[in-house]
């Protein structure tokens, strides 16, 4: 029996550490999923680009060569013959041609020339870092060129650090509860003559507790001393004037006759799975618990 009850905490950190895992790896498959840009998608925007940029140096009979990817992030774009333009027109097409059709929100663009394999022109795109814009306004001579593209990855959330978190704080939190499940278990109410019997229910105003053989009802200190004042006048009326002077205006708090009548519906409710006990109103005066 006692093998088994060891064995009940085991099994539910194992399941719980399986369940989490199971989540956290789905999640993370899906976000990346959903980053990831079909590769088709991307081309034909990249081709777009070229022909647009060709378009605007006045060649519409010249092809853009196939896109070429040159690792995971970077992309080329080559043409079949040379061309001229301004610098600022390569600018404005890319950025109007990624907010439109969205391949990603940050890049960096370099233009080189294909002679010399220099870099004539380069700019960022970055939302994060700000952008890095510089050699507006000159016009290049007609030569030949290529335009590298690198789209940059946005900042991914590492789920390994989540799970790595979840399990520990998971297991500390299982083990604080067990802990003071056992204290509660190790500290219970005492069934001596310190309690007050009240119908089917024992009364410890030293706990601000009432306990039934199955139940335990814990109280507010306000609530304890109100039915401890009743307990001590069963079937007597009560006065409204000593409810408020004993529970709040011996501690310098003024209150007003309400609040003797939201406490007693307190009590009600609190008493109520035993209709032996009833709290009556008497008119002007205050309140009489009885005990049938």
């Amino acid at each position: 029996m006692n093998y088994f009850a060891r064995m009940k905490p085991l099994t539910l950190i194992g399941s719980s550490i399986i369940i989490l895992v199971i989540l956290v790896t789905a999640v993370a498959f899906i976000s990346k999923k959903d980053e990831k840009i079909p590769e088709k998608h991307l081309e034909v925007v990249l081709r777009d680009l070229g022909h647009r940029l060709l378009l605007t140096a006045g060649d519409s009979t010249s092809r853009v060569l196939p896109v070429k990817k040159i690792n995971e992030n970077r992309y080329q774009i080559s043409f079949q013959n040379d061309f001229s333009f301004v610098s600022d027109t390569l600018i404005n097409l890319v950025q109007r041609e990624f907010e439109k059709y969205a391949p990603a929100t940050d890049y960096i663009v370099n233009l080189r020339n294909c002679t010399q394999n220099e870099t004539v022109l380069a700019f960022e795109i970055n939302n994060k870092k700000g952008n890095i814009i510089a050699c507006r306004g000159r016009k290049l001579e007609k030569s030949c060129y290529v335009i590298e593209i690198e789209l940059l990855q946005p900042g991914q959330f590492n789920f390994l650090w989540l799970l790595l978190l979840i399990i520990p704080l998971g297991i500390i939190g299982l083990y604080a509860k067990n802990r003071f499940s056992k204290k509660e278990e190790q500290e219970p109410i005492v069934d001596n003559t310190d309690y007050i019997p009240l119908g089917s229910f024992r009364f410890y105003p030293d706990n601000n507790v009432l306990k039934t053989e199955n139940k335990t009802i814990e109280l507010s200190e306000k609530e304890t001393k109100a039915l401890k004042i009743f307990a001590e006048n069963i079937n007597q009326i009560v006065e409204r004037e000593k409810l408020m002077k004993e529970i709040w205006e011996d501690k310098g708090i003024v209150v007003i006759s309400r609040n003797v009548d939201v406490l007693v519906s307190k009590l009600r409710k609190k008493l109520s799975d035993d209709s032996s006990i009833k709290f009556i109103n008497v008119p002007g005066r205050g309140y009489k618990c009885i005990v049938e």
